[in-house]
């Protein structure tokens, strides 16, 4: 099989076998995508009529649509007939390959548990039942995620082969004594399996053991588990009677629901996104895995004018720390959000769910610098560590490396922190240089195209002392892909030059994942490459899981426009993980909802993220999107125009306001903006994405379309979003907006 074509998957490797059938890995070559194919038994297709009640049934499972549970893209068969299923390829391992290793520790089994059961309640909501909860069926991805597999394929294999044989289909181990029996099963079997997997996690073994089948049945039919033992009191006897209640062998005494169970388990605080968790002696406190946010530093400057340096200390230090794998670090932009703000230190905590914080000011005076630092436990509001440095201004790169070993240290000492050796600080070969490559980076962030520019001459200046320094090239192209994201200047003249950048940095250094992001995107919103794309997506999230930017873009403007849109709105919510009270971020989350047509989930996510910032245009904007899709006409209206108040009279703000006036039966207001758009083009960049919008709500098939394809021509940033853009519904059925489409290589 490996390397064959089947349909427009090529297959790669084999993953695993089992009953069900072979897995593969394989890449979809339409979508530019890895995928796992599930090639079944023959003797799941045996005939047609099995053949038709497996599909049937199987539709209902890929319904399912929870982060735990694996995506099931599409059901399929060979030219010969085989059955087979397409699914989302996860990278990682399954749960029985990590018990290999032994037990895990109570905070994670409880954990995976959570995770297992929450996709269980999902599945049973549906009137699902799995059916076979077994480790080989849970799948632990480099994220931390847990993905259930083969939801329900146990039933349809049962009634495939159950009445021919009279085997009970299930994996002895796991099995309900009810399902063992033969008798019928509901969702109650799964709550026995879950109890059985969780007490494995926890021990290392199974609750009912045997040399054979028979043995194994017979432990199951008869034998009581027995209770766990070496944990601290009270969390044994909780956890033993959870465990007892799920294993009881008649249905009717189990719980009656997953959901009895979830609360069970989640009342030890440990569920994922929990801000706190039940210590050992039943009170909840912070997170115990070593985390940390690093502060903005306070400028103590007499002349107040180190800010870039303050800021740019303390996102070196944030890069630096997120190196340490077992350490969590809040990111910058969540922690930029306290700058400037008198908040206690464990309020912080709670808000970003970190235990320790780092807090610092710095003081220049000539070439001379002081450096004051302090580590906080947030718990209790106590030092952990402190200490002050007075160097040579030429010094901060020592400095630095002081300060990033010796948090590790701390961390070691107070909470087991491994592997603080990882710690990897890319610094320029003088501080001058390092200074203005600081001041470009201080303006990126700002993320306002004045300040865009700004940053670009900066990082152009800081190249021009020092061609060696990778990061600089980096973000050149980070300013370069932005400017054209924003609509600053034709794509043409700034994304080719941050491609450009990109490249020089990755010569300099391959291992950059700034580098490599920043590539992808331009592969993508430019070139339409969307192989060499996700390939650099992929390398620079391989190299640093933890960079929110790059799962952020990655969503935005690869996954989105390939229109894979649950894989985006995964890679949105790992962004959100990262960096959870993002404006720009949690907006990205309603974007992704309003581009999959999901209007409702966008409308409520927007207005969550405005109870954060009512000040925030680009929520206000993709509002007045989605109120828009939902006809609600005059709050689209409010929501645009606030927007526009907000960020300024950008081009395809003031289009999509003209495009809503014009949805919305106000031609006057639409034909007004499309004058002042058409005269603004005389003395500016204004994409010709923009006019087609306009011209297309307004009924204008033919100008929408020539303005399409001229932005076709300018390769328009917006134009991946074309096959999603509502605006363009009224001429995309038209052979020459399909004719556009071609042009972005995105196959069939």
């Amino acid at each position: 099989m490996l390397n064959k074509i089947v349909a427009h998957y090529k297959i790669l490797e084999k993953l695993g076998s089992g009953g069900m059938g072979i897995v593969y890995k394989a890449r979809d070559l339409k979508l530019h995508r890895y995928v796992a194919l599930k090639f079944l038994s023959p003797h799941l297709s045996a005939d047609e009529i099995t053949r038709q009640r497996f599909l049937q049934e199987a539709r209902a499972i890929s319904a399912l649509d929870h982060p735990n549970i694996c995506t099931v893209h599409s059901l399929d068969r060979t030219e010969d007939g085989h059955l087979f299923i397409c699914m989302a390829y996860y990278k990682g391992e399954t749960l029985k390959q990590r018990l290999s290793r032994g037990p895990l520790p109570f905070r994670e089994a409880v954990r995976l548990a959570i995770q297992i059961g929450r996709a269980l309640r999902c599945g049973h909501e549906a009137g699902i039942v799995h059916r076979d909860v077994k480790p080989a069926n849970v799948i632990l991805t480099d994220r931390g995620e847990v993905k259930l597999v083969d939801f329900g394929l146990a039933k349809l294999a049962d009634s495939a082969i159950h009445t021919r044989t009279g085997i009970a289909i299930g994996t002895p181990g796991y099995m309900a004594p009810e399902q063992i029996k033969g008798k019928g099963v509901d969702h109650r079997a799964d709550i026995w399996a879950l109890g059985v997997v969780l007490y494995e996690m926890l021990s290392g073994r199974l609750p009912f053991r045997g040399s054979d089948y028979a043995e194994i049945s017979h432990s199951v039919l008869t034998d009581p588990p027995q209770p766990l033992t070496g944990l601290e009191s009270s969390i044994e006897r909780r956890i033993n009677a959870i465990l007892e209640k799920a294993l009881e062998k008649d249905p009717a005494q189990r719980y009656q629901s997953i959901e009895e169970m979830l609360r069970e388990l989640e009342s030890f605080g440990l569920a994922p996104g929990s801000a706190g968790q039940m210590g050992l002696n039943g009170t909840v406190e912070a997170e115990t895995q070593p985390s940390i946010a690093v502060l903005p530093f306070t400028d103590m400057s007499p002349e107040h004018d180190q800010e870039y340096l303050c800021d740019g200390l303390t996102e070196e230090l944030i890069n630096a720390l997120t190196h340490v794998r077992e350490l969590r670090v809040a990111s910058r932009t969540s922690a930029f959000q306290f700058k400037g703000r008198e908040i206690d230190v464990r309020e912080i905590g709670r808000k970003l769910n970190v235990r320790t914080v780092l807090e610092g000011s710095i003081r220049t005076a000539g070439q001379k610098i002081r450096v004051a630092t302090k580590l906080i436990d947030v718990t209790n509001g106590f030092y952990l560590w402190a200490e002050q440095y007075e160097r040579e201004l030429r010094d901060v790169f020592a400095i630095q490396d002081e300060i990033a070993r010796q948090v590790v240290r701390t961390l070691k000492e107070k909470f087991g922190l491994k592997h603080g050796s990882s710690i990897r600080i890319h610094r320029p070969n003088n501080f001058k240089v390092y200074s203005i490559y600081l001041k470009g980076r201080y303006y990126w962030n700002k993320r306002t195209v004045e300040e865009l520019k700004k940053g670009a001459r900066y990082f152009k200046q800081a190249i021009e002392l020092d061609a060696t320094y990778p990061l600089t090239y980096a973000g050149l192209a980070d300013a370069y892909n932005t400017l054209g994201i924003y609509g600053a200047y034709p794509p043409a003249r700034v994304i080719p030059r941050a491609i450009q950048a990109a490249s020089r940095a990755l010569e300099l250094e391959e291992h950059l994942p700034e580098a490599h992001i920043s590539l992808g995107c331009s592969r993508s919103i430019y070139e339409w490459d969307w192989e060499k794309a996700e390939q650099a997506f992929q390398t620079g999230l391989e190299l640093n899981d933890r960079y929110a930017i790059g799962h952020h873009w990655y969503a935005i403007n690869f996954l989105t426009p390939l229109l894979r849109f649950d894989e985006a709105i995964r890679e949105v919510h790992r962004a959100l993980e990262l960096d959870p009270i993002s404006l720009v971020v949690n907006t990205t989350v309603g974007i992704q909802y309003y581009f999959a047509q999901d209007y409702n989930r966008a409308i409520k996510q927007l207005q969550e993220t405005l109870e954060l910032d009512a000040h925030f245009g680009v929520a206000h904007f993709f509002l007045g999107k989605a109120l828009l899709q939902k006809r609600r006409y005059d709050e689209a209206l409010n929501s645009l125009k606030r927007a526009l108040k907000l960020c300024g009279e950008s081009t395809n703000m003031l289009a999509t306001y003209g495009s809503a006036a014009a949805l919305a039966g106000r031609d006057d207001i639409a034909l007004r903006v499309l004058d002042k758009l058409m005269k603004a083009s005389q003395e500016k960049y204004v994409s010709a994405y923009d006019i087609a919008t306009i011209c297309a709500c307004m009924g204008y098939e033919e100008q929408a379309l020539e303005w399409l394809e001229r932005a076709v021509q300018e390769r328009a940033y917006l134009l991946i979003y074309s096959r999603v853009d509502p605006l363009l519904e009224n001429i995309r059925r038209h052979p020459r907006f399909q004719a556009v489409v071609k042009k972005l290589n995105w196959g069939g």
